[in-house]
Order: structure tokens, then C-alpha cells, then sequence
């Protein structure tokens, strides 16, 4: 079965103007970034694509998470994009998922490093990044810890 996802777009004049995007419960302008010379009004393809691939990393580690019946206390997540730019060609190089992930108290270290295993294959096992593969090299760098009674 197929799942189809529709946008509308709006663009309001060249390179440097601004537009909005629609699609579902997302709403937003965009617009080229102010350090690859556009005004840098609301958000824009760059960012567009990390929230993608770590918006579908941090879902997925958590459903495998959760069918692993690991108690979690927290789950953060810091995804950094990097976009090379060579003679005026922007190609996206790579992202770097970094999780933060807060087990419950009492697990042991046994589930922390199944934890971590699940951590790093979630980017792998993630819809988005297995689009770009081939094109932009995704990674995850997990750091998993187990949560200390309180004294």
C-alpha cells in the first residue's frame, strides 16, 4: 500500500525572494539561507532535509526502543548537516546524528549496550536515510547512559 504526501508550494519572484511551503500540519516560509546568499526568511531546503532524516532517526530509535521493551527517562537527539561548497556548487555532504539516550534507573549494563546497538542501527533502519543513500553519508554517534537512584 502507498502512503501519499502532498505539498503546495508558493514563490514570490527569483532567487533571493521568499515563498511558503504546506503540507499537512506543516506550514512555513522558506527561502535560500543568509550564509549561501539569500535573506534567510523562515527555514529552508538545508534544514528541511536534516529535520527529515533526524525527525525519521529519533522516531525510529524510539519504536525500536520501545519493541525492545527498554525503559527509557530520556531521549535527545543534536543532528548536524554539512553542505560542501565547491566553485559554487552546493552538494549535501553528510549528517551526523548525535542521541542522547537516558535509560531508566536499574537497567543493566547488558540492555545499555543493546540500547546503543539499536541506537546505531536505527540510521540504517530509518525510510529517509535509506533514500539518501549513495548521496549523503548519514551516521549516528550515540551516547547512552542508565539513570543513578537520587541521594
Amino acid at each position: 500500500m502507498d502512503h501519499i504526501f502532498r505539498l503546495k508550494g508558493v514563490w514570490n519572484g527569483g532567487r533571493n525572494s521568499s515563498g511558503t511551503i504546506e503540507s499537512g500540519l506543516l506550514k512555513t516560509e522558506i527561502s535560500i539561507p543568509e550564509p549561501m546568499g539569500g535573506p534567510g526568511i523562515g527555514t529552508n531546503p538545508d534544514e528541511m532535509l536534516l529535520g527529515a532524516a533526524a525527525t525519521c532517526y529519533i522516531i525510529t530509535l524510539a519504536a525500536m526502543l520501545e519493541r525492545s521493551s527498554i525503559g527509557v527517562d530520556s531521549l535527545t537527539l543534536d543532528s548536524e548537516g554539512t553542505v560542501d561548497v565547491t566553485n559554487n556548487i552546493f552538494t549535501y555532504k553528510s549528517i551526523v546524528h548525535r542521541p542522547l539516550l537516558l535509560l531508566a534507573e536499574g537497567q543493566s549494563e547488558e540492555i545499555r549496550a543493546k540500547a546503543e546497538k539499536l541506537a546505531l542501527k536505527a540510521e540504517s533502519s530509518c525510510m529517509i536515510t535509506r533514500a539518501l543513500a549513495g548521496n549523503v553519508e548519514v551516521s549516528a554517534e550515540p551516547v547512552v547512559n542508565i539513570a543513578q537512584k537520587a541521594l
